[in-house]
């Protein structure tokens, strides 16, 4: 194999495969990226068995072959090399040579029979997505997704697609996200899949502004055709919870509040947080909110915010980091958030969004 390409294409398609990359690789293979070239382009793939990602970039073709580089010292060797182009060649019992102009390197590949194969897909219906919309919707729920590894189940997003419509659903038991997007395509069947997050993070670096993606469902896989990358991934099998449960009614008074200064005055708050004392306390009063911490041995703070609320007067505890991490992804200047008890879930609720959240002890 003997190929030429351009240092920053080069290494941008490095990038894109190796985030998946394990340092802790069962098979010393797991820790290689392959590279084969396919008429005037080079096609990188990596693989930890769980998720498999391929990418491919034009590059100058002297020689066809295929071999296997180690994925951190590749990445790092061109990354240091001067901005010119590279060739790539490969000798004798897998050794790779390295070269621009200037200086060269050689280092030690594994032959691609090793490499593990990536599944393959028949020739199935693929719902299309816009790429902007799906980046969107994973914005505001992947937070919620659970590590917790005992609830394997919740360690991922629920992809609901039915008719012209796409939901997703993340939850760790303590809040849950849920949004809505419209497809332009009409899908017959109704297609509920849980994705895991290592999949969701790696789609979700490498989704665009513009554009669509092709999802295909297989046995037990999933395929994300994002033209230039590729993502196969093995599905979470189990049953979701069924969150339509716990979505409370619409409550019959709501605050309505500035989201940035929201979002800022719980920052504020939190940074008094400790481990044992994470609550930040909120006080609902007419057209105001109070938003205090206090932490004994550290401090306490104490906030006024004007919004609008005609309800009753309550006090609610809430993990600070809950509310942060969708105040942070909502885009709107306003933000409508719904409190009927003190011991009742919060709901953040928008047009094709819920976000739900238990309230905390205070104390």
């Amino acid at each position: 194999m003997k190929f030429k390409a351009e240092k920053t294409i080069l290494l941008n398609g490095i990038q894109k495969v190796q985030n998946i990359i394990t340092t802790k690789a069962t098979l010393p293979i797991l820790s290689n990226i392959l590279l084969e070239t396919q008429q005037g382009t080079l096609r990188l793939t990596a693989t930890d068995l769980d998720i498999g990602i391929t990418c491919v970039i034009p590059v100058e073709i002297m020689e066809p072959g295929a071999v296997t580089v180690p994925a951190k010292k590749f990445g790092e060797i061109i990354r240091e090399l001067p901005q010119d182009n590279v060739i790539i060649s490969t000798k004798k019992n897998n050794l790779v040579h390295i070269e621009t102009e200037a200086c060269q390197f050689k280092i030690m590949g594994l032959s691609r029979e090793d490499f593990p194969a990536l599944p393959e897909f028949k020739e199935g219906e693929a719902v299309q997505i816009e790429q902007s919309k799906l980046k969107e919707i994973l914005n505001l729920t992947t937070f919620a997704v659970s590590f917790d590894e005992a609830r394997y189940v919740l360690n991922g997003i629920l992809f609901n697609i039915g008719k012209n419509k796409l939901n997703l659903v993340a939850t760790d038991g303590k809040r849950l996200a849920f949004a809505e997007q419209k497809i332009k395509q009409e899908v017959d069947k109704k297609i509920s899949v849980i994705v895991p997050i290592k999949t969701i993070q790696e789609l979700n670096r490498n989704l665009q502004e513009e554009g669509e993606l092709s999802l295909i469902i297989g046995n037990n896989q999933a395929l994300f055709d994002l033209k230039e990358v590729v993502i196969i991934s093995r599905l979470i099998e189990g049953e979701f919870p069924d969150y339509q449960q716990v979505i409370p009614p619409v409550a019959e008074h709501k605050i309505t509040v500035a989201r940035e200064n929201l979002l800022l005055a719980v920052k504020r708050a939190a940074l008094l947080s400790t481990p044992d004392y994470q609550a930040v306390k909120l006080e609902l009063f007419k057209n105001k909110l109070v938003i205090s911490k206090t932490t004994p041995d550290i401090g306490e703070s104490y906030e006024e915010l004007a919004v609008e609320y005609t309800g009753k007067e309550m006090v609610i505890g809430f993990n600070p980091g809950y509310l942060v991490d969708a105040l942070k992804n909502i885009p709107d200047q306003e933000v409508g958030f719904e409190v009927s008890d003190s011991e009742k879930p919060a709901v953040i609720r928008r047009e094709g969004y819920i976000y739900i959240v238990l309230p905390m002890r205070l104390g």
